[in-house]
């Protein structure tokens, strides 16, 4: 068993650190505190080859694994995790493309994207979430194609994409074997997207909301089969959850560091916080979830680039990448006392991101599902 980055994965982590530290981190607080996605980073990052990593070489991408890509991913959440998951998002609007696509879709679509465009991947709904066989958008068959009504929430980077992959049902009394998906243009007559929605933390990484009133789809954008959406979109999450994991390591590895950084200039009683064993176990503790989550995280990535099935094992690193990451986001206000309390520290910054890592691209409640169902 070989723990060892290759040179070259190495060398990608090394470009991905170097980014981040020095164009994302000095503006993340800005970006924060304005809600706004800084367009510049997105166009630098591109430009250095840090996007699109998974993408085929055939269609512009630089066809790395999931490795590669994680490693990408948690560099860049280190520095903001609202950031770097707006940086890090179109490769879930891809994966359905990649798993069912045509050889004309790829080539039209990814093209796009390795050439520098934004989509988004529109599945949630007001009252469908974790609940994927509840949603209500529908795909009504026209000639020449389907025109599809309803509306989407909490869809990342919607209001800079070009195009979705929006997932409809095109049999409202099948359940989930109903459910289609359909790659649909921007801008699509009758397609509109909402202002980006206030929120509790990732504010730098903007959400809306996206409504469709009878817009046209030729049949020539429907991905896979009718019926089809559904399988589409549980691959795609085997595929893009340890990216979603690597989100959380990179936030458990800055609040490891500010913690300590913290501990150990902070005098409290005539000596550093961190010589005090009462926040060393803290620290102690901070360390020893980092390292698991980042392992769980690695080995879900691995399996997937040895084509073995990750599923459990996607699971895993999700659940305990998120709810590990809230855990420490929580002791590092504690570490920091009075001043995690702050806006002029990182601490409650950090604490805000972490939250809806439990929540989105599953929540901790149905990945522990997945993972009862993987073992019966």
């Amino acid at each position: 068993m070989q723990f060892e980055l290759t040179e070259e994965q190495k060398q990608i982590q090394a470009l991905a650190q170097q980014f981040s530290k020095k164009e994302i981190q000095g503006i993340a607080s800005q970006a924060d505190k304005a809600a706004q996605f800084p367009m510049h980073i997105y166009s630098d990052a591109f430009s250095l080859g840090l996007l699109n990593s998974v993408l085929p070489q055939q269609y512009g991408g630089a066809g790395l694994g999931c490795m590669e890509l994680v490693l990408i991913t948690e560099a860049l959440c280190h520095a903001c995790l609202g950031i770097g998951a707006a940086l890090c998002i179109n490769t879930l609007a891809a994966e359905p493309i990649v798993i069912a696509g045509t050889h004309e879709q790829k080539e039209k679509y990814l093209k796009r994207l390795t050439s520098g465009a934004m989509a988004s991947f529109a599945l949630t709904e007001p009252s469908a979430g974790s609940d994927v066989a509840s949603i209500k958008t529908k795909a009504e068959k026209v000639s020449g194609g389907y025109r599809l009504t309803g509306g989407k929430i909490w869809i990342s980077n919607a209001n800079m994409a070009e195009f979705f992959v929006v997932f409809a049902k095109t049999d409202a009394q099948a359940g989930h074997k109903g459910l289609s998906a359909f790659i649909v243009e921007a801008d699509s007559e009758g397609l509109s997207v909402g202002t980006p929605l206030p929120k509790m933390g990732q504010k730098a990484a903007p959400t809306c909301e996206v409504f469709l009133d009878g817009v046209f789809v030729p049949d020539s954008q429907l991905l896979g089969e009718e019926g089809s959406g559904f399988s589409i979109a549980m691959k795609v999450f085997d595929r893009t959850r340890p990216m979603v994991a690597a989100f959380g390591v990179g936030l458990i590895q800055r609040c490891f560091d500010e913690s300590l950084a913290y501990a150990s200039q902070r005098q409290s009683m005539g000596k550093s916080l961190m010589s005090h064993q009462a926040i060393a176990h803290k620290l102690a503790d901070m360390r020893l979830r980092l390292e698991a989550a980042r392992l769980l995280t690695y080995q879900s990535a691995w399996r997937l680039d040895c084509g073995l099935n990750n599923t459990l094992e996607a699971s895993m690193a999700k659940v305990n990448a998120a709810d590990s990451a809230m855990w420490a986001a929580t002791e590092t206000i504690q570490i920091f006392g009075g001043m995690g309390y702050s806006t002029e520290y990182p601490a409650e910054k950090l604490f805000r991101d972490a939250k809806v890592l439990q929540i989105y691209e599953g929540t901790s409640e149905i990945q522990r599902n997945i993972i009862a169902r993987e073992l019966i």
